[in-house]
């Protein structure tokens, strides 16, 4: 008598490919939360900031009014080119003067110097301070009654009474930007000395074999090996002073007479000690833009130095 063979378990269905999150839907979820963040805390910010800027709307008053392009054409027709060039001014001084000290420091102590790992804290310490005790310090230093420089200057007979840097237009700026290269030399030369030490010594020993002095090895030899790092340097520094604010608003608030006016001052200036909130927006939205072109002329300069 033939039995019935037992029936056979249906297989389990099988899991659909499309029901399993791709790599890229996957690595959206794991980032949603950080961009979540992002827009909430940055971007949403910075939109609702540049919309401002088609409005006008005092900060002591409630509601606001849409202009257009009004705030932006107050500022194109108005004081932004005198703004843009004592920008400028600041930003290439504190830019050039702080690399040619920082460069020449870092020369120096590649050499090998005798105490130089003191030296090299010792000139460390002006970048360690808060910018805005060095702006006190050097307000004091700058002060026209009882100012160490004065008392310096006129100790030596170099000057026979007072000067006040910080309220003439002609020295104020000049001023401004000696108290930046003092913050900001040290950083420099330590960037320059860390690209410094990655040139091989055997191309320096080779120059000199073949008559090379000092000054051509440099051009010959040391330029060339710390070129890309010596441009990185020089566009961010530009970049943060392009951008600086507190240094210059300590020492002269951008006076006298708006001769160290940058960016940074003019936006502060206007919203909060003028309450025009339209038209600082629609300062620091042209500000912006070229922040951005900068920014993007140092994507460009990095890129290239990855890609070689």
């Amino acid at each position: 008598m033939s039995t019935a063979a037992p029936p056979q378990k249906a297989p389990p269905p099988r899991q659909r490919p499309g029901g399993r999150l791709s790599n890229g839907a996957f690595a959206l979820l794991l980032t949603a939360p950080g961009l979540a963040l992002f827009a909430a805390i940055i971007f949403y910010p910075l939109l609702s900031a540049l919309f401002t800027g088609f409005f006008e709307q005092d900060l002591r008053l409630p509601g606001r009014e849409f202009v257009g392009l009004d705030n932006f054409t107050y500022w194109l027709d108005g004081d932004f080119l005198t703004i843009l060039e004592q920008t400028l001014i600041f930003t290439v001084g504190a830019t050039l003067v702080p690399f040619a000290l920082g460069f020449a420091l870092a020369l120096a102590l590649n050499t090998g110097l005798k105490g130089n790992g003191f030296l090299r804290g010792l000139f460390l310490f002006p970048w360690v301070i808060p910018g805005v005790v060095v702006s006190f310090l050097w307000m004091w230093i700058f002060n026209a009654n009882y100012g160490v420089l004065n008392g310096v200057l006129m100790e030596t007979g170099i000057i026979d009474e007072s000067v006040a840097w910080l309220g003439q237009p002609g020295t104020a700026m000049l001023a401004v930007i000696v108290t930046k290269t003092w913050a900001s030399f040290p950083w420099m030369m330590v960037m320059l000395l860390a690209g410094l030490q990655t040139v091989p010594r055997e191309l320096h020993e080779a120059a000199s074999m073949d008559g090379a002095g000092s000054i051509r090895r440099f051009f010959a030899v040391t330029w060339p090996q710390v070129r890309g790092v010596a441009s990185i340097v020089l566009l961010l520094e530009f970049i943060w002073n392009f951008q600086h604010f507190d240094t210059i608003y300590v020492l002269t608030g951008g006076g006298p007479a708006g001769t160290t006016e940058t960016f940074a001052t003019a936006v502060y200036q206007t919203a909060f000690k003028g309450f025009d909130i339209g038209r600082a927006t629609a300062l620091g939205g042209l500000w912006m833009l070229l922040l951005l072109l900068l920014v993007a002329v140092y994507l460009r300069i990095t890129e290239r130095k990855g890609d070689a």
